[in-house]
Formats: structure tokens, sequence, C-alpha cells
């Protein structure tokens, strides 16, 4: 019974999240994770083993999908300045975020996840702002910069507390450092090839494809990807997002396929995983003392740090818009949760720490969210106010 309490259960909130989300303006992912707790606390989701092993394919799925928004060739044809100031930024949020996590003598856990970026939140962000604002595309820039970081550093992350110090640590950075010079040449050599023989790839992502080529190839990578992790005894989520990044790279003349990738992933694989984040939520710590203190006290750290760091930007993005990026860089909801949940399996961080962190990333998401959308509308009054 407790299994098929799961599946209907699953199937409501698929059903009803996008309806939900529209009517109480709360983006769908935040909804999903809120009604996942809910369920759990009334006894209709259960642990299962099966839930919890789509739900991670899920959260792989999510980082094979950050990937997919990052063209390495954006970074070629970038304006240099505006390279060395995203450089810049990523310097000063790490370095902020470090001198404040030790000074308030928080968990050094914290020094990974409070400069974490994500594109994933970025993404929706176009679908109610468009592709025209200055703010939001050097987000998405910025965003991808940072977020190759963040997942470098959960990988080694993921080794750390996985192993601890010692040998299987330092074999598991040089596997990191090898395989990634491997992803550079095999990167490089493809550049050439396809540059020379541009008909391969149309050979192997035509662009009349009535057998799926497209998102077979895709899929095959995915899966290669996450063997070739688990065999290396690396972080998968990283993995998979590198295939991510092969396909935008690699594959652009299939414009189409990004949102093929993106439908299945947002349809299904994604919201399982939101709903199983929702479900290790115990709603009963919000009582426990110190829970929702250290959940603000993370958000707010959060957020100033990343307001601070935008300050490179200024002349770039003007004296409003650099709060609109820098709230757009607030919502790193994916790999805060991806860190938190390795950390607490790995038994490095407590309850009382996870479920802030957890508490953290939905609060920090609503109020970005709304924070902008209120920026932009106080900004398009205050014009039409000077046309009229």
């Amino acid at each position: 019974m407790a299994e098929i309490s799961i599946i209907f259960s699953i199937s409501a909130i698929l059903f009803l999240s996008p309806f939900l989300s529209r009517y109480l303006r709360i983006p769908t992912p935040s909804l999903e994770i809120i009604l996942g707790t809910l369920a759990s606390y009334y006894g209709l989701i259960n642990d299962f083993y099966l839930f919890e092993l789509i739900a991670h394919i899920g959260f792989f799925y999510l980082m094979f999908m950050a990937g997919t928004e990052v063209d390495l060739k954006m970074f070629i044809k970038i304006d240099k300045d505006l390279l060395k100031k995203g450089v810049l930024y990523l310097v000063f949020l790490y370095i902020i975020s470090t001198i404040s996590v030790i000074y308030l003598g928080m968990s050094k856990i914290l020094i990974i996840i409070v400069p974490t970026l994500s594109v994933g939140l970025i993404l929706a962000l176009y679908k109610d702002y468009g592709k025209n604002k200055d703010w939001l595309n050097l987000s998405m820039i910025v965003g991808s910069m940072g977020e190759l970081v963040s997942i470098s550093l959960l990988t080694f992350a993921g080794a750390a507390l996985e192993f601890g110090i010692g040998l299987e640590l330092y074999k598991a950075v040089a596997y990191l450092i090898i395989l990634l010079g491997g992803i550079v040449i095999i990167f490089k050599l493809l550049h050439v090839l396809f540059w020379w023989y541009p008909e391969i790839k149309t050979y192997l992502m035509p662009h009349l494809d009535k057998e799926e080529q497209d998102l077979r190839l895709s899929m095959g990578l995915f899966s290669l990807m996450i063997g070739l992790m688990i065999w290396l005894h690396l972080e998968i989520a990283f993995g998979a997002f590198i295939a991510g990044i092969f396909i935008a790279t690699f594959f652009e003349h299939k414009e189409d396929l990004p949102h093929k990738i993106s439908s299945f992933g947002f349809g299904f694989l994604v919201p399982i995983f939101f709903i199983y984040i929702g479900s290790t939520f115990n709603v009963l710590t919000l009582g426990i003392e110190g829970v929702i203190p250290t959940a603000i006290e993370i958000v707010v750290l959060m957020i100033v740090a990343r307001a601070f760091s935008s300050l490179v930007f200024i002349k770039v993005l003007g004296k409003v818009d650099i709060f609109s990026f820098a709230l757009s860089q607030s919502m790193p909801l994916t790999l805060m949760i991806a860190v938190a949940t390795i950390a607490y399996e790995s038994h490095s961080i407590g309850n009382l720490l996870y479920s802030s962190l957890i508490l953290a990333s939905l609060i920090e998401v609503i109020i970005s969210m709304l924070g902008i959308k209120l920026i932009v509308f106080a900004k398009n009054y205050y014009k039409s106010k000077l046309n009229t």
C-alpha cells in the first residue's frame, strides 16, 4: 500500500503543481518541495528505494539540462573585459563568503554552499522577462561560469566527504584532474574535426530526424558519463553536466534539442527530485531551536555577498539593474540542495543545518523572484511616468 500511496501522491503533485504555481505566484520547483514536505508529513510519501533512485536520476538529469545551456563558444565570443569582470565577481564572491563564514563561526561546509551558483532558475526568468534584458543575459553568462566552478567544488567536496582526507581522496582528485585534462583534449580534437568535416554533425544528428536520433545520442552520452563517473568514484552530477555542455557546444544546429531534453526533464524526472527533497524535510524541525534563525542568516549572507560582489558590474548595468542581477544570482536551489544532501548523507552535517539549508533555499528563491518583480515593475513604472 505504501508504494501505491507514493505513486498516487507523486501523480497528483506532478499534475497540480503548475496550476498552483500560477495561482500562488510561487516558482514550481519551490512549490514541489513544499508539497513533497506536506505529503511526507501526512504519511502519503514514505521511504521507498525506487522513489529515491528515480529522484537521484532526476537530479543528474537536471545537471545534464543545466549543461545544455552552457555553450563553451560563448566564452570565446564574449567581450574580454566583461569576462575579466565575471572572473573578478566570482573571486570576490568566494572571498567574501569564506571570510563571513569563518568570522561568524558557521559550519565550514558553507564556504562551498554560500557562493554556489546555478543557471537552473535563471532560465526560468527568461520566460518572464525575455532575452533582451542586459542584467539577465549577463547573469546567464556569469552563472554559467560560476556553475562550472561550483560543480567542480561539489565533485571535490563529495569525494572529501565520502573518503575523508587520505589516500582515497588524493586518488579521486587525481582522477578528476586526469578526467578534466582528457575532456579538454577531446573538446579540442572534436572542435577541429567538426570544423573540417561539419557534415559529421548532421550525420549524427540529422535535421530530418524520424528516429529521434538526436535524443538517443544525448541520452547515450548522458548514460555514458554517469557510468564513467561511477567507475572513477567521482561526483555523478559533474559528469552529467559535462555531457550537457558537449551537446550545447557541438550540436548547436539542433535548436529544438534543448527543448526536447527539458520537456522530458521538467515534465517528469526533475519534479520527482524536488518532491523527494521535500519528503526528506521534516516539518517538525521548524520547531527545533535555531533552524529558522540559521536559515535566515544563510539567506542574508548569500544575498549580501552577491550584492557586494556585483558592484564590479556597476558601470555595465547601472544602479538599478545591478540589484536585479544580484538577486538573479541568489537562487542556486539545485546545487545548494545537492551539497546539503551529500553532506547530510555522509553525516558531515546534522539535521539542524540540513533543515536550515533546505528552508533557506526555498526562502531565497521566493525573496529573489519577488524582489526582481518589484524592481522591474518599479523601473517600468518610473519610465512610463517620464514618458508622460
